[in-house]
């Protein structure tokens, strides 16, 4: 991840550390792929397919760059600040199928407080990716705890993968529920309760 000024300063502008994506070197391997499976890339229906894939793949895997902005919490405002139903997108690293639900982020202030938005921002900086759902929790949670030093962070991401839903064993609309909690919110269990709580979920 690549970061340009210091949090107490002025916005930090984030960018994703990932190597460029090779378009061409996409759509050959695309067409490679339709041959393998026994359709002519050539054919009418299938001949600008390549080029397609190779460019959704790489809008699923490039996320937005922002600017993390950061106000101090000159209010001393000490309780749970939570993005309900934060959307998500991501690709599962074992099949390369979608992944999609949504994301609950959490956090107790410490002494900087930061834009409502940039929950948002944080989980696509991370969702944009081959991803494990387990591992997209954890990052987003020490992702915050780092950049934001709060009193404690919680994510709770809840997503449907059809790597479940459309093989395997077919479990349309069964959903995955994940957790990742730091801090006061880990250790405190009143402060977890209610973050469980606000969340929609029993702990």
């Amino acid at each position: 991840m690549a970061i340009s000024a210091d949090l107490e300063s002025v916005p930090l502008h984030i960018v994703a550390g990932r190597a460029e994506i090779d378009l061409p070197a996409a759509q050959r391997a695309v067409a490679d792929l339709l041959v393998a499976l026994g359709r002519d890339p050539r054919s009418a229906h299938l001949a600008d397919t390549p080029r397609r894939v190779a460019h959704a793949y790489a809008e699923m895997l490039t996320p937005r760059e922002f600017e993390l902005t950061t106000f101090p919490n000159d209010e001393g405002y000490d309780e749970l600040v939570l993005a309900k139903d934060i959307p998500v997108q991501s690709l599962c690293e074992h099949h390369l199928l979608p992944f999609h639900g949504v994301a609950h982020v959490g956090y107790l202030p410490g002494e900087r407080i930061l834009g409502l938005s940039k929950l948002a921002r944080v989980v696509e900086l991370f969702a944009r990716d081959f991803q494990v759902q387990e591992r997209l929790t954890k990052q987003v949670a020490d992702w915050l705890q780092d950049r934001l030093a709060p009193k404690g962070v919680g994510v709770v991401i809840e997503a449907e993968h059809q790597c479940m839903s459309m093989r395997g064993v077919r479990a349309a609309g069964s959903r995955t529920v994940t957790s990742s909690l730091q801090g006061v919110l880990r250790d405190n269990p009143s402060s977890r309760q209610e973050f469980f709580a606000l969340t929609g979920l029993t702990p």
